[in-house]
């Protein structure tokens, strides 16, 4: 039986509260499967490195798993970019600190990590798996007009990643077609295993005690939740909300999110001009990155999620906001074909015109009937997604690689 996992997330901790910065998915995912794994009898710690000289060496979380601060590079929030000269640093110092323990395997996260977990597989001769999260060839692939190509280092990183990992996790079916058609991945080293939801804090809820507490009416509120940069797509929602509110004046865009990357304070910048320019002042409300704790509030408060995004292995959001019983128009993209099911738990567009989104958005504000069967439909889309029964087959991949 497993014992011992370490768990390598670079660029970003878990500690960290999602929707700002490098924070996202991939943060609640960690800190959600380390809490079901610790709860299952496994001793979990995190690597993560030090952003700033206060954070302690080691913090013992609440839900029971560890993270431990590496130094490697200045103690300071730096660029994705500006990573890559700290990785081997990064990774000598998480093999200094397995060293003291016997750990059974090592599973890293996204690109950076991954990189590190090799030299970490190498250097203490223990298997590696591997979840992306975000692949930079399917990011070119679908990357706004204008936007600059992922670094060839990247994609070279993640070439030799995928050729050496025990075991790549992908989070769906696309997400493994993805790997194979993009990166040429073995299939027989792919193995497929949807991230869950927390369903004792994401639950249908009172709707008008939601909107109370957020300060809202009885308009139409259409909901983004998200990272601000580019590739969310928030663009895409500000636009397609001008033509919404041509028709529906009461229409709201609700925006949850901070910026992110190094593109995000210029996205955000950009994003408040085109509100501007719009004339949308009063039908655009933004809120800063929230507590994971509090989101379900909005989802709660919303009539539908609108998840524009060019890319998205999974789509958290949107399994987390369908489970509250909330509608979902989502890009037909990567792992969003999976979450959300077009037709019964919502709607998915082709392509990114305003215009496509604007259109599947009215369709639901202005059928109160077909609001409440979508509803139910994500209600039971939901349904399909469990910590639990990813910490199933999570330990069962384990076991695989580990020879147990």
């Amino acid at each position: 039986m497993i014992e011992r996992v370490a768990y390598l997330s670079m660029h970003t901790s878990p500690l960290e509260t999602p929707g700002v910065g490098h924070a996202g998915g991939m943060n609640v995912y960690i800190d959600e499967l380390a809490a079901t794994m610790v709860a299952r009898g496994v001793d979990v710690t995190v690597f993560t490195r030090r952003t700033n000289p206060s954070q302690p060496v080691e913090v013992r979380t609440e839900s029971g798993y560890r993270v431990v601060h590496i130094d490697a590079g200045p103690a300071e929030r730096l660029s994705v970019a500006e990573l890559p000269e700290w990785v081997k640093v990064y990774a000598g110092g998480v093999v200094h600190e397995m060293r003291h323990d016997r750990y059974d395997l090592v599973h890293s996260h996204y690109w950076l990590s991954g990189w590190a977990g090799l030299i970490v597989k190498q250097s203490l001769g223990i298997p590696l798996a591997n979840s992306f999260h975000t692949l930079g060839r399917v990011k070119d692939a679908t990357r706004r007009p204008g936007q600059p190509l992922e670094p060839l280092l990247r994609l070279a990183a993640e070439n030799e990643l995928i050729a050496s990992s025990d075991c790549v996790i992908a989070s769906t079916d696309q997400e493994s077609d993805e790997l194979i058609d993009h990166y040429g991945a073995d299939p027989g080293k792919l193995c497929i295993n949807p991230p869950g939801i927390d369903r004792d804090l994401f639950l249908p809820g009172d709707r008008r005690a939601a909107r109370q507490q957020l300060g809202l009416g009885e308009e139409h509120v259409v909901l983004f939740v998200g990272r601000i940069q580019p590739l969310k797509g928030v663009d895409v929602a500000v636009d397609a909300m001008a033509q919404v509110v041509e028709v529906l004046p009461d229409a709201r865009l609700v925006v949850v999110g901070g910026p992110s990357g190094t593109q995000g304070s210029a996205e955000l910048d950009r994003i408040r001009d085109r509100i501007a320019e719009l004339g949308l002042e009063n039908s655009v409300t933004m809120y800063e990155a929230q507590p994971h704790a509090r989101i379900p509030r909005f989802y709660q408060a919303a009539d539908l999620l609108v998840v524009p995004s060019r890319s998205e292995s999974f789509g958290l959001v949107a399994a987390e906001a369908q489970a509250t019983g909330l509608p979902v128009v989502a890009a037909n993209v990567g792992g969003l074909r999976h979450v959300v099911i077009d037709g019964a738990s919502g709607t998915t567009v082709e392509g990114w015109d305003p215009t496509d989104f604007a259109k599947a958005i009215l369709d639901i504000l202005q059928s109160p009937a077909k609001r409440a069967e979508l509803s139910v439909g994500a209600i039971e889309s939901g349904r399909r997604f469990s910590w639990q029964v990813t910490a199933d087959r999570l330990l069962e991949l384990y076991d695989g690689i580990t020879g147990e």
